[in-house]
Parts: structure tokens; C-alpha cells; sequence
């Protein structure tokens, strides 16, 4: 019979991971992550570690920065944005749930489906580039293509301006906020903007994990958090603090179905033939209460989905491979899952000027 010959470079990976699965995981876990044990990554992958959300990006110990994101919170909640006075952009990012709409494609204006499903607005402030397909280059541009969507809000935007020009306590509020209360397009995005500065998630028990209180997780979490890392892939892209690489990359699903049918996704900003079909990572941070899932919310169930990437994960030459996971690491990536989503921060909704 003739030997079978399996080069060490290949067993390495595999003889590690075995080694970490017994009772020393949560001790080698147990310790700042950049003493975790290293990640698997596919070549060329550019990854940071997992870890605490950084600081706001504005100062809301600051009176300015409050009055605008005070101003902003109000204008997010306030329908009269779009043109039938029943659409405001709390309509598909309700924070009740987790700053989503809970639906597999938003509906706006007279009943119109989007394309897309509505991410949440949580933390998006780490975010390089907005919407799935990175059409908008920050939380300000991401502000105003709602509002004049024919299929969302449906506005023209000097109209919305000449609305808000006419309350006496909205100009009244932007005075407060930006010293004149001579209304245009660019503060009223700004306020939105500063904003969602300030919406981030609650801490979850992976977080408090990480700041040393070492029982937070359970051994099926931990076990989870060494496949995340590791056998499971996931670490490829979704990885350092929003669990998200800030990339764009096939997803699995995005390519599926009639041509006319297929969002181009990415393509459609860069027309670069490499970026067809290519969606931005979504952040993991609460994605048991962020579904249903993918840009076209096709998917509503984690169990599915995982098994949609143990069968069918991207490899680097643009195939898919089987992962190989057994139905325990299976249940304990959705433990780990569900270790990194915490329940919605509470929140006061604004009163709206008369």
C-alpha cells in the first residue's frame, strides 16, 4: 500500500487547534488579546485583532457637540424629512431594535421595497465607507441619500429645507447649535451626522471578558471564540474591534439567481469588473438582534447561516471549501455569536418642534 505523505506545513495549523481544544483554552484566552494565540488567516489577509470599541468620536461632554447632536437626534426621528410627512430615518433604524427595521428589505415611500436590507446605524462611525455598496464617503453623505431617494423618503432637499426654514423652533435649535439660524443642507446633514457620532453599542459579555472579568464566557463561548478565530474562518473577515474589515468581498449569496435579478453590489461605485458582487463586511457586534441577514436580508436564521459557510466558505482563489465543523463547534460559534450581542443601550426618543 502506498504512503501517504501530508506535509508538516499542512498539519501545523491542524495539530494547534487540537491542542487548544482541551482545558488549557480558557486559560490561554484569559489574557489581553494580543497574547491570544494567533489567528488563521488565508494569504494575504490584513487583519487586527478582536477588542473594546475605541471612544466616541465626538465629545459629548461637550456643549456644542451636544446642542448638534441633540439637533441631529430630533431631526433623525422628525417625518417631516420625507415628502409624505410618514417616513423619518428612524422608520428602518428604530432603536428599539438595535437601530434596525427588523424587515429583509426596507419599505419607504408609498409602500415601495428597497433593494436592500437596512443595516444598523450603530457604530458606523468606524466605518471608511457607508452602505453595502460604499457609496457614501461618511455618516454626512450617508445622511442625505435617503432623504432624496424616490424609494425611501422621496424628498427634494430645498424643500425639506423650506420646511424646516419655517419653524421658529427649529431655527431656533440650529441657532443654538451652529450660532445662525440660516438653515441648509450641509448642517442639517451635519447635525445627523454628530448624531449617530454618539450611537454605539452596550457593551457585550465578550467586551467585559476582554477588560479581565475572565468568567463572562462559558466554555462553549470560549470554544467558540478559538473557531472564530481560527478552523471556522470567520477571522478572514470580520475581524479587530466592529468585527468587520472595512472590505468588500463576495458573501456567498450575492452572485446567486437571474442576471437581471443580481445587485452588482460594490461594481456599481467602482465599475471595476473585480468588484462584482462584492458587499461591504457587516460589523457582528449584536448580530443576534440584527436580522435577518445579508444585503438582501435572505437569510433569518444563524443556524443557517453558519451552515451556509461551514458548507460553502470563500477560499482565496474564489472557490468555495467546507470547513469541516462538526455539529458541537457549530453550536459553539452560535454561542460565541451570541456572547458578542449585548440587549439595546435604553433610549428617549426626542419630542418633535410643533
Amino acid at each position: 500500500m502506498k504512503k501517504i505523505i501530508i506535509p508538516l506545513v499542512l498539519l501545523v495549523p491542524v495539530l494547534l487547534f487540537l491542542s487548544f481544544t482541551g482545558q488549557n483554552l480558557r486559560q490561554l484566552y484569559s489574557r489581553p488579546p494580543a497574547e491570544w494565540p494567533a489567528p488563521w488567516t488565508d494569504p494575504g489577509v490584513k487583519w487586527k485583532e478582536l477588542g473594546l470599541l475605541p471612544d466616541l468620536p465626538v465629545d459629548t461632554s461637550d456643549e456644542i457637540v451636544k446642542q448638534k447632536a441633540g439637533l441631529g437626534k430630533i431631526l433623525f426621528f422628525d417625518t417631516r424629512l420625507s415628502s409624505s410627512g410618514k417616513i423619518s430615518c428612524a422608520t428602518c433604524h428604530d432603536p428599539a431594535l438595535h437601530w434596525t427595521d427588523a424587515r429583509p428589505k426596507s419599505i419607504g415611500h408609498e409602500g415601495a421595497v428597497g433593494n436592500r436590507n437596512a443595516p444598523t446605524v450603530q457604530n458606523t462611525w468606524l466605518y471608511t465607507k457607508l452602505f453595502w455598496d460604499g457609496r457614501a464617503r461618511d455618516l454626512q453623505d450617508q445622511a442625505f441619500a435617503p432623504i432624496v431617494s424616490g424609494i425611501e423618503m422621496n424628498s427634494e432637499m430645498h424643500e425639506v429645507v423650506m420646511k424646516l426654514r419655517r419653524n421658529n423652533n427649529y431655527r431656533a435649535l440650529f441657532k443654538k447649535a451652529y450660532g445662525s439660524d440660516f438653515i441648509n443642507p450641509h448642517i442639517m446633514t451635519d447635525a445627523i451626522a454628530v448624531f449617530e457620532k454618539t450611537i454605539r453599542s452596550a457593551d457585550s459579555r465578550f467586551d467585559r471578558f476582554v477588560k479581565g472579568e475572565y468568567k463572562a464566557l462559558s466554555n462553549s463561548e470560549i470554544r467558540g471564540l478559538h473557531l472564530f478565530r481560527t478552523k471556522a474562518r470567520c477571522f478572514n473577515c470580520h475581524n479587530g474591534p466592529l468585527f468587520s474589515d472595512n472590505r468588500f468581498h463576495l458573501n456567498g449569496i450575492s452572485s446567486a439567481g437571474p442576471e437581471k435579478n443580481k445587485d452588482k453590489g460594490y461594481y456599481t461605485v467602482t465599475h471595476n469588473d473585480s468588484d462584482l458582487y462584492k458587499f461591504r463586511t457587516p460589523s457582528l457586534r449584536d448580530v443576534l438582534y440584527t436580522g435577518p441577514w445579508m444585503h438582501n436580508g435572505a437569510e433569518n436564521s444563524l443556524v443557517t447561516l453558519i451552515e451556509l459557510y461551514h458548507k460553502e466558505s470563500p477560499a482565496p482563489d474564489g472557490s468555495r471549501r467546507h470547513l469541516g465543523l462538526t455539529g458541537k463547534e457549530k453550536k459553539d460559534l452560535l454561542a460565541f455569536l451570541t456572547a458578542i450581542s449585548a440587549p439595546p443601550r435604553p433610549f428617549q426618543k426626542p419630542a418633535i418642534p410643533e
